[in-house]
């Protein structure tokens, strides 16, 4: 048991209001947890706080009460007795009389009546007492935000939990619920008086309770909010989002069919506001409410409704209709929000109120007016603008209409699609069955664009419905045979007068004729099981005729692009419906017809296009798929470059898909396994390779471990079959050897590396890579040839390489310190001459005779030197994208050969000229190629520390190397002086650099590079002149601007007045040096206008 003294020392710290807040929150979870570990009860407390609960000061009697009620927050899962609960409740519900300690009991009365009934909870007279007490005593908007939300979720938690027992309240509870919450302004507050209205009227269901006498009055305090319009920007409100609130309002409208006659005109009024976030919710609203409502109380409105709807539709649609191939996939969706909304609610109308809808839409004014005067225009193109808007709405309606149910997917077919084919002139089959019509007169003839349209749109909607369905049966009960009989009856001249539309198609009208002729077609296609409408030659007949546009029309490119992804849909069509009677047509007529396109030699259209074609139609099914991989295979040696172009784009991972990527990764290993002629050299100038690589990456990278295992094997066992040096043998070669060999390797030996190096980066971490310490060593010796892939692979290894040795690894298999160990040897010996024996001794044995030439041969290394270096850039960014120590290895090679390129003698009088120059020009490269490696390394990391060490390369580069290059080295001189001019603690850098640029200055040919650049020099300087860190900067770059003063007149005068009026604020600088240097300026530059008089 707890102290006594202990427990009131606790109790003294809660209620004694100048502690600090935290003292108080300690003090509070001791006692809770005295309680929750038994060593004391509840009645022992409540002895121990008889006083604090009782005493006649205000503040202490609050404070005492606000502790007992958290306290119980903090007791919600121990359990209680029923004589203690009562005991407490009853304390808390009188207290809720006490407006000075009403937050301790509103706390008390909220911890006790959200207790579960495992551990005991308030019964429901205390309920009903809790509520009366509420109803009695309570003013709550006279309250703060803080006790406000209290007493909401008091009453929100009656409701819910003890519904039965503050029913029996009436009238009583309404009132006292109606006075509570009119007029709340704080959202978490609003979000409770929302919610308290909504489970009030699921309280009160039935229309003759006592809710019908009050539903005016709570709507009139609900509609005030409508819309909302929400603006605080507190902090703590940040965590209500408007969509929050206007959610919890919408379930308010529509809690209670008793508010239909205020809320539904409210919201149909607000349908013509001029804020757009108000018209959305009007209609979201109004599909929550009319559902909720039913379909009888719906009916008085339904006319309001419709006309409102039909405006919103009518305005708020795309005006032009979009032709492309993507629109094809299926409807055409609004992209509008308000005008998706309005359909959605209009079909959801259609389908509660059927009669009463379908009648006012079939007679409405505006509709019947789009079908009188459809007729005055035959193209798509001369429709007016507004009335594409409206023919494009009647079109929505009449899609939406038609799919909202077989009662009006029929009364549609009965009053719009025969209407439709009298516009078009088109007849219905006869008894025989034979149409009533000449193909010939047909086919010559220019259908209606407007007709044709709304037709496709009654089709569209017909095929989704049926699609939709879960299981695809042959109609056969009476409200489905209207509509199929018409179809049925009508579609062979549909599918005559679809081909029209693109078969006299003019210039000016092809884009909508093509699109409306290929998408009516591409719909009676696509129409399911035994719904299918056409027979089978009709629908051979339209893959026939998309078959030849592939062929034929492929200078069309609209035209071209249409039929080949109507092509697809059909096959992905038959896919996913299973039609296999339909299988055999598409494979026999599409697939085998687009893949013979790859085998021949002499045709019109480009390989690019058939290509795209064969991939295409690919992706429209696996067994497609198969089929064009396995049909490519032959001609992958006749077209390379475009096959794999082809192939690296449309590569990707789907389920059922990665069998196929590997049978695609392992046909181009047997293709050079097979291959005994192979001229690489030959086909890599249209760069076969690259984007072969690329393939082989995107397939590999797509595969599961055990897909990309079986790969690697074959690549290796190729790997290790074809290359010059026998894999077992390469750890052993003389180095020598190695710089002697680079260069020869045959152009075969080169894409196998090449594409193992593919394979090797795209692998994942846990795939195994066999005889990793040769691969280690192939890879070192062939990106000294350049191979920039070997490095990119090299780099992909030391990032997965194991840190440690795993079970089951053998000799062959190695670490990443290993690793390491491999490429670092081998890249000491290249740029060390003066190797020191702890290096030696790490080093395989070379002969001494042919180290001493190559170390004494600059010269020859040169190439090795740079291939090395941008070799282990790569091996470096592996290292840094781990976090990996040994990229301090890597650094300090590349700044060794920074200082050793920096100590190279350039003036050795003993030299002739052209040895000086060749030294320059290997200073040169070096330089060069470090800079580039140190780029590639930290490319990812902060410009700052890149410009940093480009500043430092430049400035340690002896001027005359600079003066060689200025034209390229200029931009990045101005680059850093801009980038580092932000930091004092690169001022002495910044000023190194500005000496090069003054340098430069001073040199005949580095003054014409200035002046190209004369603009972006000037603003650089004039800039400078004001850097506050350093007034040798400031003094420097004054003497720059001077020396430029005397450039090309032409190139400078534009910048005098800048550099005058940085001139004249530098002559009130506080130091005197600076002071002097802009007087001498402003005589230079001012000397500018007399030059200009005199010429």
């Amino acid at each position: 048991m707890a102290e006594p003294s202990q427990l009131s020392q606790y109790i003294e710290s809660f209620v004694d209001s100048s502690r600090s807040p935290t003292q108080q929150a300690a003090s509070l979870e001791a006692i809770a947890s005295l309680l929750k570990n038994n060593q004391l009860t509840i009645e022992t407390l409540v002895r121990e706080m008889e006083g604090y609960l009782t005493t006649v000061d205000n503040i202490i009697r609050a404070r005492g009460i606000l502790l007992l009620g958290e306290v119980l927050v903090r007791l919600a899962s121990k359990p209680l007795d029923d004589a203690t609960i009562h005991s407490l409740i009853g304390f808390f519900t009188d207290r809720l009389a006490d407006w000075r300690a009403l937050r301790g009991a509103l706390v008390g009365c909220l911890a006790l009546m959200r207790r579960k009934s495992s551990g005991g909870m308030v019964s429901g007279s205390d309920a009903k007492a809790v509520a009366e007490s509420y109803l009695q005593n309570l003013q709550v908007q006279s309250l703060g935000q803080y006790e406000r939300k209290l007493s909401f979720e008091l009453m929100e938690c009656l409701l819910e939990r003890y519904p039965n027992a503050v029913a029996s309240l009436g009238d009583t509870l309404i009132y006292g619920i109606c006075e509570s919450v009119d007029g709340e302004k704080d959202p978490h507050c609003l979000m409770l008086t929302f919610h308290i209205i909504e489970v009030l009227s699921r309280l009160f269901p039935d229309p003759s309770d006592a809710l019908a006498g009050f539903a005016h009055e709570l709507f009139e305090i609900l509609g005030c909010y409508f819309p909302i319009h929400f603006t605080h920007q507190k902090d703590e409100d940040m965590t209500i989002k408007r969509d929050d609130l206007a959610r919890a309002l919408m379930l308010a409208f529509s809690s209670t069919p008793l508010f239909e006659p205020y809320a539904i005109p409210l919201l149909l009024e607000k349908l013509s506001s001029s804020l757009p976030s108000a018209k959305l919710d009007s209609l979201r609203y109004l599909t929550d409410c009319t559902m909720k409502y039913g379909a009888d109380r719906t009916a008085k409105h339904i006319e309001a409704i419709w006309s409102s709807l039909k405006e919103a539709i009518f305005t708020s649609l795309d005006s032009v209709l979009l032709f492309t191939p993507e629109s094809l996939e299926g409807p055409d969706l609004p992209k509008n929000e308000f005008a998706a909304e309005a359909l959605s609610l209009l079909q959801k109308l259609i389908v509660q109120n059927t009669k009463l809808f379908l009648d006012l839409i079939v007679g409405d004014e505006d509709i019947s007016m789009i079908f009188n005067t459809i007729s005055d225009y035959k193209n798509y193109h001369e429709i007016p603008l507004e009335r594409k808007q409206r023919l494009n709405a009647v079109g929505r309606i009449l899609f939406t209409t038609a799919k909202a149910s077989q009662v009006s997917r029929n009364r549609v077919f009965e009053c719009f699609f025969s209407r439709l084919m009298d516009i078009l002139g088109l007849s219905a089959r006869n008894s025989s069955g034979q149409p009533y019509f000449d193909e010939s007169i047909l086919i010559s003839k220019r259908c209606n664009h407007g007709a044709l349209y709304l037709s496709i749109e009654i089709l569209s909607a017909c095929r989704d419905m049926i699609a939709s369905s879960e299981t695809i049966l042959a109609a056969t009960s009476h409200t489905e045979e209207t509509w199929k009989y018409l179809l049925q009856s009508f579609s062979p001249a549909l599918t005559m007068g679809f081909c029209s539309a693109f078969i006299c198609s003019s210039e000016g009208t092809h884009d909508a004729a093509t699109y409306i002729g290929v998408k009516g077609l591409l719909i009676l296609a696509t129409f399911p099981g035994g719904y299918s409408l056409i027979s089978k030659t009709v629908f051979e007949k339209i893959l026939v005729t998309f078959v030849s546009i592939i062929n034929e029309e492929y200078s069309k490119r609209l035209s071209w692009k249409l039929a080949l992804k109507a092509l697809v849909e059909i096959g992905s069509f038959i896919e996913r419906y299973h039609e296999s009677e339909k299988e055999p047509s598409y494979m026999d007529i599409v697939v085998e017809k687009i893949l013979s396109l790859a085998f021949v030699g002499d045709f019109g259209i480009p390989f690019p296009l058939r290509l795209e074609a064969l991939s295409d139609i690919g992706t429209s099914g696996r067994s497609y798929m198969l089929k064009v991989v396995q049909g490519l295979e032959e001609a992958i040696y006749a077209n390379l470059y475009e096959v794999y172009v082809c192939m690296a784009n449309k590569i990707h991972c789907e389920k059922g898909f990665e069998e196929v990527l590997l049978q695609f990764a392992i046909n181009i290993w047997n293709q050079i396994e097979n291959s005994t002629h192979f001229n690489a050299s030959q086909t890599n100038k249209k760069g076969v390779l690259d984007v072969m690589m690329k393939a082989m990456k995107l397939a590999v990278a797509n595969c599961s471990e055990e897909k990309q295992n079986i790969i690697v094997q074959k690549s290796y066992n190729i790997l290790s079959s074809s290359i010059s040096f026998p894999l077992e043998e390469l750890l052993l070669q003389e180095r020598f050897q190695i710089a002697q060999e680079v260069d020869n390797n045959s152009s075969r030996d080169e894409w196998v590396l090449s594409l193992f190096a593919a394979v090797t980066i795209a692998v994942h971490p846990q795939t195994h890579i066999p005889n990793t310490r040769s691969i280690v060593s192939l890879f070192m010796r062939t990106l000294l040839k350049g191979n920039i892939v070997a490095a990119q692979a090299l780099g992909s290894m030391v990032n997965k390489l194991d840190l440690k040795s795993t079970r089951g690894q053998t000799s062959s298999d190695c670490t990443l310190e290993e690793a390491m160990d491999i490429i670092l040897n081998l890249s000491l010996w290249i740029f060390e001459k003066n190797r020191s024996s702890s290096i030696q001794s790490k080093m395989i044995s070379v002969h001494d005779t042919g180290l001493n030439d190559l170390s004494n041969g600059v010269g020859s290394c040169t190439s090795l030197q740079i291939h090395a270096i941008l070799g282990l850039a790569w091996i470096g960014k592996g290292l840094l994208m781990r976090g990996h120590e040994k990229v301090n290895d890597i650094t300090m090679i590349f700044l060794r050969c920074l200082q050793s390129s920096g100590r190279a003698g350039i003036s050795h009088q003993e030299k002739s000229i052209s040895e000086n120059n060749y030294k320059l020009d290997l200073h040169s490269s070096v330089m060069k190629t470090a800079a580039d490696a140190f780029q590639i390394l930290i490319g990812d990391c902060e410009q700052s520390f890149l410009f940093r060490a480009s500043a430092h390369v430049v400035i340690d580069t002896p001027l005359i190397v600079v003066l060689s290059d200025t034209k390229k080295i200029i931009p990045m001189l101005l680059d850093g002086l801009s980038a580092l001019s932000n930091d004092v603690v690169d001022k002495d850098v910044l000023y190194s650099l500005l000496l090069v640029l003054s340098g430069i200055l001073m040199d005949k040919n580095g003054q014409e590079a200035v002046s190209d650049s004369a603009h972006t020099v000037i603003n650089c300087l004039v800039d400078l002149t004001r850097y506050p860190h350093m007034t040798l900067v400031r003094e420097t770059a004054m003497q720059c601007l001077i020396a430029i003063s005397g450039l090309s007149h032409a190139r400078i005068y534009p910048m005098r007045t800048q550099v005058l009026q940085a001139v004249i604020k530098a002559l009130d600088d506080p130091k005197r040096a600076v002071r002097r240097e802009a007087v001498r300026c402003r005589q230079a530059w001012a000397s500018i206008a007399s030059r200009s008089l005199h010429f």
